[in-house]
């Protein structure tokens, strides 16, 4: 079976890598070369990885943290450089069935897909999905949806079926589409670049994604960047996920995409008076609207 290169990035993430490591050498698929790109952490994750006997383990660690997309693309570049034939973009804050990579790799090949995501699931909630597909929204093409998101799971998405968004905490993706669609885009740093890169992929150059729910994934959804918990709430989050929503929006520019952009400054700026989802301050709807301002000339 073809070679995968993994790509993992890694930033203070020692509490979660025993596990995903264990995921990882139990695999029935064993033709896989693990690229662990490291931000400059400062825990125990450059010693939790020394101390695993596998060459088929690249720990590359930069001396500052270049971002989600920054590391997912060396690593991506050097499993091409290496020969690698597809290429797995995987969180660290996962565990899987120990032939995920097995199947994964035989149902992109039989449905002669370009991209391949699995089912998964919460880890504290183990039969509560987190995504079960994805698509961009039919109007403005601007935000994205998962399908089945903190529903039971009683088998009511359990077909195959072509998507066109998935997030890149687990997602396969051929050679030739890497080449084709490019990498990454680094201007994101974090949240966002998987839609832009599925934008590319399923919009613009009509690559077929496909939804495989036939495996056993679990997300510790928040456990490296606590996106669901505080940090969604944090000044970090409102300046990176508003100032990266009007850059793509930006980037891909048309008639619907200004009227989106116009509604999600309204939206937003309700979203600090009237909701839970932003500190209800001063501050944050200054910082919200700078941000918004920022990715417009971004």
């Amino acid at each position: 079976m073809n070679s995968i290169g993994v790509v993992t990035v890694t930033f203070n993430s020692a509490h979660v890598l025993k596990d995903f490591l264990d995921s990882m050498a139990k695999q029935t698929h064993t033709n896989y070369i693990l690229y662990v790109i490291d931000n400059a952490s400062d825990d125990d994750t450059a010693k939790i990885i020394s101390e695993v006997d596998d060459a088929r383990i690249v720990y590359i660690q930069n001396d500052k943290n270049l971002g989600v997309a920054a590391g997912n693309n060396q690593g991506i570049v050097k499993a091409i450089e290496d020969g690698c034939e597809s290429i797995l973009l995987l969180n660290n804050d996962t565990l899987f069935e120990t032939t995920l990579f097995e199947k994964m790799a035989r149902t992109l090949e039989i449905h002669q897909a370009d991209i391949i995501v699995p089912k998964m699931y919460y880890f504290d909630k183990k039969n509560i999905l987190w995504f079960a597909g994805g698509e961009f929204d039919n109007i403005f093409q601007c935000d994205v949806s998962h399908a089945g998101f903190r529903e039971e799971d009683n088998g009511q998405y359990d077909r195959i079926q072509t998507i066109t968004y998935a997030p890149t905490c687990c997602m396969l993706i051929t050679k030739q589409t890497i080449e084709d669609v490019g990498l990454m885009d680094e201007k994101y740093f974090v949240y966002e670049d998987d839609v832009d890169f599925c934008y590319r992929a399923t919009h613009i150059m009509k690559k077929k994604m496909i939804y495989f729910p036939d495996v056993t994934f679990y997300h510790k959804v928040g456990g490296l960047t606590n996106k669901e918990g505080s940090s969604f709430k944090s000044d970090f989050a409102i300046r990176m996920m508003t100032r990266n929503k009007v850059y793509r929006c930006k980037k891909y520019f048309s008639f619907s995409k200004a009227v989106y952009l116009l509604l999600m400054l309204f939206r937003e700026n309700l979203k600090i008076i009237l909701q839970r989802h932003y500190k209800r301050s001063y501050k944050s709807f200054i910082l919200m609207n700078l941000s918004f301002i920022k990715g417009m000339f971004y």
